[in-house]
C-alpha cells in the first residue's frame, strides 16, 4: 500500500508543496503489534509510479517489496524541480561549479536537517516504525546517491545503513574524501554502493574516484557492498534492476 500527500519544506522552498510517497508492507494492517524499519529515499516521484516519474519510468519498488514480503516502510520525498538547479542545490552537501550547470549552492545540510528533525519525527509519530538508529536507513541515486552517502557519514547517529546507487562522486571530490576519512562512524555502519559500467565515462576520472572513495570507506571499517554493474546505466530502468542487491544489503542479518 502506497500513500501520498504533500508537504512543504519552508527552509528550502517556502510554502511550495511537494509530494511524499509512503509505502507500507502488505501485512501492516493485519499485524497491529508489529513495528517496521524505515527506508528514507530521495526523488520520491521516481520510486513507485511510472505516471509520476520524471522520464516516465520508475523504480517500481513497491511491486518488488510486495512480491517478496519485505517488512520495510519506505518514506520517499519528491525533489525540487526548479529549473535554476533546484534539485542539484538541495541534493549537494557542497557548493560547486560545473560548466554544464554553472555555480550551484550546496544546500544538502539544510535538506538533511529537515529529514532528520521534521520528516523522520512525523513518520515515527504517525506510523508503527522502529525509530532507533539500527532500523533507520536512507537511499537514493545520482545526486540522491551522493546525499545518501553524505547522510550515512554526517548523520551516522541517525542512519545505520544506506544505499548509494550511481552516486555523483564528481561533486567536490576532495571535500567528499575528507568527509569519508574524518566522519565519526559506528562499527555497525552498512553501505551498498554501485556504479554502472556504461556510465563510468559520463564524468572524467570517475572510475578512479569511485575506487578512491570505496577504499576510504573500507579503511573506516564500514561494511561495504560495492559493485560495478555490468551494463548498468544512469537511469531508473537500470536502478530498478539493482533493487534485489541493495535491499538485501539493507535488510541483511537485521534483527526485527
Amino acid at each position: 500500500m502506497i500513500q501520498k500527500w504533500d508537504v512543504t519544506i519552508p527552509a528550502l522552498t517556502g510554502e511550495e508543496p511537494r509530494g511524499v510517497y509512503l509505502y507500507l508492507p502488505a501485512d501492516y494492517d493485519y499485524a497491529p503489534e508489529r513495528r517496521y524499519p524505515v527506508l528514507y529515499m530521495f526523488d520520491g516521484h521516481n520510486v513507485f509510479f511510472d505516471s509520476d516519474a520524471t522520464y516516465g519510468k520508475s523504480w517500481g519498488l513497491g511491486e518488488y517489496l510486495d512480491a517478496y514480503g519485505v517488512p520495510l516502510i519506505v518514506a520517499a520525498v519528491e525533489c525540487n524541480h526548479h529549473p535554476d538547479n533546484g534539485r542539484l542545490s538541495e541534493y549537494s552537501p557542497y557548493t560547486f561549479y560545473e560548466p554544464d550547470f554553472g555555480h550551484v549552492a550546496g544546500r544538502g545540510k539544510t535538506t538533511m536537517d529537515w529529514f532528520v528533525h521534521t520528516f523522520k519525527p512525523t513518520i515515527d509519530k504517525q506510523y508503527r516504525t522502529l525509530p532507533a538508529r539500527p532500523h533507520t536507513f536512507i537511499a537514493g541515486s545520482s545526486m540522491g546517491g551522493l546525499m545518501s552517502l553524505y547522510a550515512l557519514l554526517e548523520y551516522n547517529h541517525v542512519f545505520s545503513r544506506a544505499a548509494a546507487l550511481s552516486p555523483s562522486l564528481w561533486v567536490a571530490p576532495d571535500r567528499l574524501a575528507r568527509l569519508v576519512r574524518g566522519a565519526s562512524v559506528r562499527s555497525d555502519t552498512v553501505l551498498y554502493m554501485d556504479y554502472g559500467s556504461r556510465e563510468l565515462g559520463n564524468h572524467e576520472l570517475m572510475r578512479g574516484q569511485f575506487s578512491r572513495i570505496a577504499g576510504h570507506l573500507l579503511e573506516r571499517g564500514i561494511k561495504l557492498t560495492c559493485r560495478i554493474v555490468p551494463g548498468g546505466d544512469h537511469c531508473e530502468a537500470s536502478w530498478e534492476k539493482q533493487i534485489p542487491f541493495f535491499i538485501e544489503t539493507l535488510m541483511y542479518e537485521l534483527e526485527i
